[in-house]
C-alpha cells in the first residue's frame, strides 16, 4: 500500500453515552463513504471525556461493552479499521484507553493512556505498555492527549518500532475567558498546535490529531506530514470528518532511528 485514507472524526460533545453510541456508529459509516481505511475518534467519546463541566454517569462496564459492539458491528459492516476513544475497567483500575477494532468487527486490542493528566489522577490509573497497530498491514501507533502534547518519547516508541502514522485522540474545550482561534498556526494559539507538527516532523512520520469541535476549543483536529507540514485541518467548531491521503512513502522514521538517548 502507497496511501492510506484517513478519517477523524471531529464529532460534536455528545450529550448523552446513548448519543455517543448513535454518534460513533452513524461515522463510521460516513467514513467508508469516502472511501477511509481508517476511522479515529477523540479520547474518550464513549462515553465522554470527564470534563470537570461534563456530567457523564459513573463508569459502567454493561454499557461500554454494548457501545464496543455496536461499534465493531459498524466496523464489519463497512469494513473499515476503527480507533475509539474510550475508557475500560482493568484489574488496576479503570484507564482511558483507545479500542482497535479491524474490518472484520474483531477488538484486535487496547492502547490505554500511559501518561495522564494531572487532572485525571482522582478518576483513572496509568497504564505501563504501549503497542502497534496495524490497519491494511501499515504499522500505527496510538498516544492519547497529554502523552502526544508533553512527552515525545511516546511517539518516538512507536516510529522506532515502524509505524508509518501515530494517530492522537484528545479531548479539550474552551476556558472561560481563554482566547478563540480561528485559523490554525496562528501565533496567539496554544503550543500545542506547535507539537503536532514536531510530533510529525521529529520523527519523520505522519501524525494525527482529533478533538471534539465545540465552540472556543483551544484545539482542532489536524494531519501533519512527515516533514511537519500541516497538510489539512478542521475548522474550528465545525464537526464532520477530516478525510486525508496520508501517502507512506513519506514517512521513513529517520530523524526517530537516529535518535541514541530516548527509547
Amino acid at each position: 500500500m502507497t496511501t492510506l485514507r484517513l478519517a477523524l472524526a471531529a464529532l460534536r460533545y455528545p450529550d448523552s453515552p446513548q448519543v455517543a453510541v448513535a454518534s460513533a456508529v452513524d461515522a463510521v459509516h460516513e467514513a467508508a463513504r469516502h472511501g477511509a481505511q481508517l476511522v479515529v475518534f477523540p479520547e474518550c467519546y464513549i462515553p465522554g471525556y470527564r470534563w470537570p463541566t461534563r456530567h457523564v454517569p459513573p463508569a459502567d462496564a454493561a454499557y461500554l461493552e454494548a457501545a464496543w459492539n455496536a461499534v465493531a458491528a459498524a466496523a464489519a459492516a463497512t469494513r473499515i479499521t476503527v480507533v475509539l476513544g474510550t475508557e475500560r475497567f482493568t484489574p488496576a483500575g479503570l484507564v482511558l484507553t483507545a479500542l482497535v477494532i479491524d474490518p472484520e468487527g474483531r477488538r484486535v486490542g487496547w492502547q490505554d493512556k500511559v501518561q495522564l493528566d494531572p487532572s485525571e489522577d482522582n478518576g483513572y490509573v496509568a497504564a505501563a505498555e504501549r503497542r502497534l497497530f496495524e490497519v491494511e498491514g501499515v504499522p500505527f501507533g496510538i498516544v492519547i492527549c497529554h502523552e502526544g502534547w508533553r512527552y515525545p518519547e511516546t511517539v518516538r516508541w512507536a516510529a522506532r518500532r515502524g509505524a508509518k502514522l501515530v494517530v492522537h485522540p484528545h479531548y479539550g474545550e474552551a476556558e472561560p475567558g481563554s482566547f478563540r482561534p480561528e485559523q490554525y498556526g496562528d501565533p496567539r494559539n496554544t503550543f500545542h498546535e506547535a507539537a503536532v507538527r514536531c510530533r510529525a516532523a521529529e520523527n519523520t512520520v505522519w501524525f494525527a490529531t482529533v478533538n471534539c469541535a465545540g465552540p472556543g476549543a483551544p484545539t482542532t483536529s489536524a494531519v501533519a506530514a512527515p516533514d511537519g507540514t500541516i497538510v489539512a485541518w478542521q475548522p474550528y467548531d465545525q464537526a464532520g470528518l477530516l478525510v486525508v491521503d496520508c501517502d507512506l512513502a513519506l514517512a521513513t522514521s529517520q530523524l526517530a532511528a537516529r535518535c541514541r538517548t530516548m527509547p
